[in-house]
């Protein structure tokens, strides 16, 4: 058996160099983001997949993370247990107004990287006559091989809804481009793809149900989170609605028998040890931070996996 997970892991910055300076905006925009918070996040981050590794019996052999800041942060996780540095990193420093990106970890005993890079998209400044460009979070593509078999993974974060979903337009662009990608790849090198990340939509909205066919209108991708969906399991909420914006999207090849790698069932890891303590907020993910307020959890999302049977 083999877990392909993925996690939004809510803002994880170095400290701030003057945490308690509460003037002048900080690097990572938390307040008092000083050392010892910074340290507890990362063992409770580490110990959601000591968690996960206990529940299931091994460990994810791939690992997609979002709102990380920076190369170091993950190298200071994988360090952990139980991880223990046998894990590599796939990152790149994107253009994010916030600075935050997507990564890829992966256990270096059992998956070699071919090759990797990232997908950049600048957005145009609308009626602004400045010759500046909107950046968003980029999307890393990497292409591995597991037991001789070649996987290619993309890891997205879209940009959030918000202030009347002015990035929809935004969000359209980005999965047109990445559905054109994968097209390429399973109608013309019949290659697995993984298609994770956080959406900012929930696998029933349009374009994550476009992306499952391709131009002749034939399904090429399956997103096992739309049943988990439409049985009300979120990853996580915003005010009283629940979301499931982390999704795990695979193609065809993982549904056949022939495959090294065979889909088992999805699951969104709502563990009860990650869930908040507060009784208003019961179900919901134990957070790091609440607008300003430090709580001291895990993240706002749930991690998801996907469970493979393998040779």
């Amino acid at each position: 058996m083999e877990l392909f997970s993925f996690y939004n892991v809510e803002n994880l910055f170095l400290p701030d160099p003057k945490p308690n300076h509460k003037l002048d905006p900080t690097k990572s925009g938390l307040r008092n983001w000083d050392e010892r918070k910074y340290r507890d996040k990362l063992f409770k981050l580490a110990y959601v997949f000591q968690l996960m590794k206990e529940e299931n019996g091994v460990l994810p052999f791939m690992i997609g993370l979002s709102e990380v800041s920076g190369r170091k942060v993950l190298e200071d996780l994988v360090q952990l247990e139980p991880f223990n540095s046998e894990y590599g990193i796939v990152h790149y420093n994107s253009m994010d107004e916030r600075k935050v990106d997507v990564a890829l970890l992966y256990d270096k005993n059992k998956v070699e990287i071919i090759d990797s890079e990232t997908i950049t998209f600048f957005f145009e400044i609308i009626n602004k006559n400045t010759g500046y460009y909107d950046t968003t979070r980029d999307v890393l593509y990497s292409k591995v091989k597991y037991k001789e078999q070649v996987i290619n993974v993309f890891i997205a974060h879209l940009p959030s809804k918000r202030e009347k979903d002015i990035n929809k337009p935004k969000r359209d662009f980005i999965l047109n481009e990445i559905r054109g990608r994968i097209l390429n790849i399973v109608n013309e090198d019949k290659g697995n793809v993984i298609l994770c990340g956080d959406f900012n939509e929930n696998p029933d909205d349009e374009n994550l149900v476009k992306i499952l066919y391709d131009d002749t209108n034939v399904k090429v991708l399956d997103n096992p989170f739309q049943q988990l969906f439409s049985t009300r399991n979120y990853s996580t909420f915003h005010y009283a609605s629940g979301l499931l914006f982390d999704q795990i999207i695979l193609s065809n090849s993982f549904f056949n028998d022939n495959n090294g790698l065979l889909f088992q069932n999805a699951e969104i890891f709502n563990s009860e040890k990650l869930s908040s303590r507060d009784r208003n907020f019961e179900g919901r993910p134990f957070r790091t931070y609440a607008g300003t307020r430090y709580l001291g959890g895990y993240s706002d999302h749930f991690p998801v996996f996907v469970r493979f049977r393998d040779w």
